[in-house]
């Protein structure tokens, strides 16, 4: 009997062996692969000639590596061979659409990745992964809903646990270089400041920790159990906080919920945060974990709030799609909102259907993580882009009269669609509709984005006030372009409005509009397209009069003084005087 525990205790301790092996070699690979993409940007050689593979490659050998950690030990070779491959295929191509599908400026610097596809790609392989590995060991398409409960949260643990490790280790490695540079030691400052020691010691790190954590599975277990037992007494706290905020909106209204601008955002977290909690009360349905009589009676309160929230969410997208149309938030947006949907009625069916304690929440996140996949692949491809199908709206609104060419944002499609904006843009720069060509054109060589959106420009235009002088009109022209007068965005209001006065400053038979603001005196004058533009200011810099004063100076009489210094030209180059200012001393005698 002795021979057969020490045979079992042996092929154990080879068993961990190999796992530990096989993990450092994962995380070494991954340092390894990282560091080269890193020294390839640094010096400018292939793949960083090629953006978008660059950034499939860096998506790819950033997280695929992490379902080889995950997964090795519990699927067979093959199985975890196929699904590693695939995990990575599809992360490469999450990569590489999205840099293809932008216009990389440059100056901008690898791995050329947006902050969207790096939170969402991972997002969707925690999901897949925690979908097929149940699946794969059970050999069914859906296996066990205990399983999926099982991997799923104990590798959250894990993840926090190992990225806490991994940050433990960088602080204790810093520490250390501290204390050798106090004797006068920089080795070691010099050693974690190289890339080639970084990169892989990172990966080396989080690769020891998953395996640390993966040895201790009953310890591991033991901190899943408190940490969902902890979470699911916050969930009363959130579910009465919602209950709360829903039964106040018919007497607070909805107007000031869209006035934040950001509702749709604010009610969806308020919903994932439910979603997340009502799970870790129910945990995996069993009864030897079934909560306590007050939880199960929060749970079913929260299952049926889930359902509101995710309804005002399409109730704000609605009304903003309406109003200005797609753009890539909305649609992204949009797309958690339906994922959303898929959440709220299951949770309301699970929450009003008696017996079986909230049973159909299973079937609900199993299909509602299923969708969130699909969705998530769809969008960041070709086949829902949300660039894409944000320009065709905003586009097809243009070319329909739902907005002027002088209200439309031609920025976004300049600098915030990639190359689906600048394909709209030349074909616009065409159209029949001569000012939607003109601003096309315009925005289509524009090196820098407006300093203001259309929107903010459209209601700052609409707070400017003029007031023209005695006598003196506002050029129609100038006023059908204030909107386009950076200048004017804070200076001329209601507070402090501005004087107008028309004077011809140059001697060309062309009047110039003169602003008066309080202290300056604005120039402005039209070019032979007819569009104003500020060609100088005036300033006081001398003498003790009061913005008042120098206003209904304005208003009496301005006439022209010629220059005290002429403009030099050297090398075919003109150079404007700047004169020195010298102000008399007042006499104090």
């Amino acid at each position: 009997m002795s021979g057969i525990v020490q045979d079992g205790g042996r092929k154990g301790l080879e068993g961990q062996s190999r796992l530990f092996a096989a993990r450092l070699a994962t995380g070494l690979v991954q340092g390894g692969a990282l560091y080269l993409l890193y020294r390839a940007a640094e010096v400018g050689m292939w793949p960083d000639t090629r953006p978008e593979v660059f950034g499939g490659l860096a998506l790819a050998f950033g997280y695929a590596p992490a379902v080889l950690l995950a997964a090795v030990g519990r699927l067979k070779p093959l199985p975890l061979a196929l699904w590693t491959a695939a995990a990575a295929a599809a992360l490469f191509l999450m990569g590489w659409h999205d840099v293809a599908r932008r216009v990389i400026p440059e100056n901008d610097q690898a791995p050329y990745l947006e902050f969207p596809v790096l939170a969402f790609g991972a997002a969707a392989l925690f999901v897949a992964h925690h979908l097929i590995l149940p699946a794969i060991r059970e050999r069914r398409w859906r296996a066990d809903y205990h399983a999926y409960f099982d991997v799923a949260w104990k590798a959250g643990v894990q993840l926090a646990l190992s990225l806490g490790f991994t940050l433990a280790f960088w602080l204790l490695l810093q520490l250390g270089a501290a204390l050798f540079d106090v004797i006068g030691v920089k080795a070691m400052t010099t050693l974690i400041r190289k890339a080639w020691f970084a990169i892989p010691v990172t990966c080396l790190a989080f690769a020891l920790a998953v395996q640390l954590t993966d040895v201790r599975d009953g310890l591991i277990r033991g901190v899943r159990t408190v940490a969902l037992m902890l979470l699911s007494w916050l969930l009363p706290v959130i579910a009465l906080l919602t209950a709360g905020f829903l039964a106040a909106l018919p007497f607070t209204g909805l107007e000031r919920l869209w006035d934040t601008g950001s509702a749709t955002a604010l009610v969806l977290a308020a919903a994932a945060a439910l979603i997340i909690l009502i799970n870790t009360a129910y945990q995996d349905g069993r009864p030897d974990n079934l909560p306590p009589a007050a939880l199960r009676i929060a749970t079913r309160i929260a299952g049926l709030l889930v359902a509101p929230l995710v309804g005002l969410a399409f109730w704000g997208l609605a009304l903003r799609i309406g109003q200005h149309g797609l753009t890539p938030d909305r649609i992204i947006a949009l797309a958690c909102a339906v994922v959303g949907a898929v959440y709220a009625v299951g949770y309301l069916i699970a929450a009003v259907r008696p017996g079986g304690w909230m049973r159909p929440l299973e079937t609900t996140n199993v299909a509602a993580g299923v969708l969130a996949v699909a969705t998530i692949l769809a969008l960041f491809s070709p086949l829902l882009d949300p660039a894409r199908l944000s320009v065709a709206d905003q586009v097809a609104r243009l070319e329909r009269g739902a907005v002027k060419p002088q209200d439309f944002d031609f920025d976004f499609l300049r600098f915030d669609s990639g190359k689906a904006g600048l394909a709209a843009l030349d074909r616009l720069m065409r159209s029949s509709d001569a000012k939607t060509a003109e601003l096309a054109r315009e925005a289509r060589v524009r090196v820098n984005r407006e300093a203001y959106s259309i929107q903010d420009r459209n209601e700052r235009a609409a707070a400017v006030r003029i007031q023209p002088v005695a006598g003196q009109t506002t050029p129609p022209s100038f006023t059908a372009q204030l909107s386009r007068q950076d200048s004017l965005m804070y200076a001329c209001n209601n507070e402090a409005p501005c004087r107008l006065r028309t004077l011809d400053l140059d001697d060309d038979g062309r009047v110039e509009v003169l602003l008066a603001a309080p202290g300056s005196i604005m120039a402005f004058a039209q070019d032979a397209g007819g569009q104003w533009s500020q060609t100088g200011s005036y300033s006081a810099v001398c003498g003790t009069a009061a913005p008042k004063d120098l206003l209904n100076a304005f208003a009496e009489a301005v006439t022209v003084a010629p220059a005290s210094l002429p403009n030099l030209v050297v090398g075919g180059r003109t150079l404007k005087a700047q004169p020195q200012i010298r102000c008399e001393e007042p006499n104090t005698r």
